[in-house]
């Protein structure tokens, strides 16, 4: 078996990658694009962390592996489920290549909690927007906990950012990623796997929250402050590059890749529900929305946010529930938004499927070709388009009604927020131009990502659907059901290997719930 080594690089912009090869700040990426190939790499719609990731390993769309988001509405409910590895429909990398007899290192690929046990071992991604950091949980097997307990993900609150924030988080993003690379050689070279997976979020944490240092353009440019932040994090990922290359087998194919890409947010802020409510689609009830969650957020130290997420997490979706849902009217509402920053998106209320569904299932076809056509022509809003138009498959009907794709106003994305009443865009006050998770970041993903070959390619573009293809034709796997299409000149063999679609899911047990309600419920977590 042939192996395989794949870096994964969260938001790498194609634009600052490509700038800063030619500078010659990059020169590991740069010796793999002169050596092998580098294209742009087309992500899913919308380019968000779990459904892209989720797409890089399967080479399938989310429509057939059934992840779209960090949760899911349950059919029939008002409620939210927090999606795990288990609720993920198609087989992964790592699949093919136990099905094949080889092992796997999987080292913080998003959407991978709980591991699986995989031939070889697993350290999960994140599992939560508020995870900081892994437990002996997110490890298989766990006896192999101590040799990576200093792993991170940000390790930091990233919601209220004020002053000395920035000046904070940069050395601490500098430093996880040393941490990671460390961890991730030593394994590579102690335990030889066949293929191995390191994703590093550092590159889009930083574009997340430094843009507007960086982009003197910027509609929130600020002046005094790290303007090469964002360049730091990407030439300490370039070093880590060459460290893993170093070693790893020298027969090691190479991959590098990005989920996203990235762009600067402008200065306008758009609140679809409230369009909505504008245009007659959905009403308000007195109240509005629930506190909890910003709440408990605010009084949770970031250390223990994620762990209290895994123990409660029927209590957190009720609260993230609340937040979402809390202040609608469903008797006077036909559509409605989760208005989620990163994934904006429509749902339809819909008699039969939705408590209180107002809109007949015979209508439903017209209703979301007028409310697309309706979005369309606002300028905040470049295109909506029904789910069926996105995504393919048997789980496309838990993906929202429709989705929309944000328009830019001179290059800057718009930002989506929560409001109950007031107006549908407004620009954003001063002391908002910091941002922060559920504030409107100052960085925002964009469609296209970048991927890395050490092999030659004859193609100029490619899809977050190809990557898998590519490296079982590389590895000399067999590749299970798949859409995209290989990379290289040779083909994976095919195979019929596939997750049943009755695969069991395993959603939070009720007694993940018990020992700290008390302290969550002082916190404010619950109504």
């Amino acid at each position: 078996m042939q192996p395989f080594l794949l870096i994964g690089l969260d938001g790498a912009e194609p634009a600052l990658v490509e700038r800063w090869m030619d500078a010659g700040a990059l020169p590991n990426l740069a010796a793999l694009r002169a050596s092998g190939c580098y294209v742009p790499c087309d992500s899913t719609v919308p380019p968000a962390t779990f459904p892209a990731w989720t797409t890089c390993v399967t080479g399938v769309n989310p429509g057939r592996h059934g992840i779209f988001d960090f949760t899911e509405i349950p059919p029939g409910s008002r409620e939210l489920r927090f999606v795990n590895s288990t609720f993920r429909r198609a087989p992964a990398l790592w699949d093919a290549v136990a099905a094949a007899g080889g092992r796997s290192g999987i080292l913080g690929v998003p959407a991978t909690y709980p591991p699986e046990p995989t031939p070889g071992f697993m350290v999960s991604g994140f599992d939560s927007p508020v995870t900081t950091r892994p437990d002996a949980s997110f490890v298989h097997p766990r006896s192999l906990y101590p040799r990576v307990r200093a792993w991170r993900f940000a390790d930091f609150q990233e919601s209220r950012i004020g002053p000395g924030w920035h000046a904070m988080a940069l050395p601490r993003l500098l430093d996880a990623i040393d941490r990671k690379t460390a961890i991730a050689c030593d394994l590579l070279r102690s335990e030889r796997p066949d293929f191995f997976m390191v994703v590093f979020g550092e590159s889009d944490t930083v574009a997340h929250h430094f843009w507007l240092f960086h982009d003197p353009a910027s509609p929130r440019h600020v002046p005094d402050g790290p303007a090469h932040a964002i360049r730091d994090v990407y030439m300490r990922l370039d070093a880590a590059v060459g460290r893993l290359i170093e070693a790893a087998d020298d027969r090691c194919v190479v991959g590098v890749v990005s989920d996203h890409g990235f762009g600067g947010a402008g200065a306008g802020v758009v609140h679809l529900n409230n369009r909505l409510a504008e245009t007659g689609w959905l009403g308000f009830q007195p109240g509005g929305r629930s506190l909890a969650k910003s709440l408990a957020l605010r009084l949770t130290p970031p250390g223990l946010r994620g762990a209290l997420f895994r123990r409660f997490r029927r209590q957190a979706a009720r609260a993230e529930a609340q937040s979402r849902f809390g202040g609608i009217d469903w008797a006077r509402t036909r559509a409605w938004s989760e208005e989620l920053p990163y994934f904006p998106s429509i749902r339809i209320n819909l008699r039969g499927r939705d408590p209180d569904g107002q809109v007949d299932p015979a209508d439903y076809d017209r209703v979301c070709a007028d409310l697309c056509a309706e979005l369309t022509a606002w300028p905040p809003i470049d295109r909506a388009l029904h789910r069926d138009e996105a995504y393919t498959g048997p789980y496309v009907d838990a993906a929202p009604d429709i989705l929309l794709i944000p328009a830019l106003e001179d290059g800057y994305a718009h930002s989506f927020l929560r409001a109950r009443g007031g107006p549908a865009f407004r620009r954003i006050a001063p002391s908002e131009m910091l941002g922060g998770k559920e504030r409107g970041m100052n960085g925002v993903h964009r469609p296209t990502g970048v991927l890395f070959l050490s092999e030659p390619s004859p193609v100029g573009r490619a899809t977050l659907c190809d990557v898998a293809p590519t490296i079982l034709a590389a590895m000399g796997v067999p590749a299970p059901p798949i859409e995209g299409t290989s990379l290289l000149d040779v083909a994976p063999v095919a195979s019929d290997d596939a997750l049943p679609e009755d695969a069991p899911r395993a959603p939070y047990a009720p007694n993940e719930e018990r020992i700290i309600e008390d302290r969550l419920r002082a916190l404010g977590y619950f109504e």
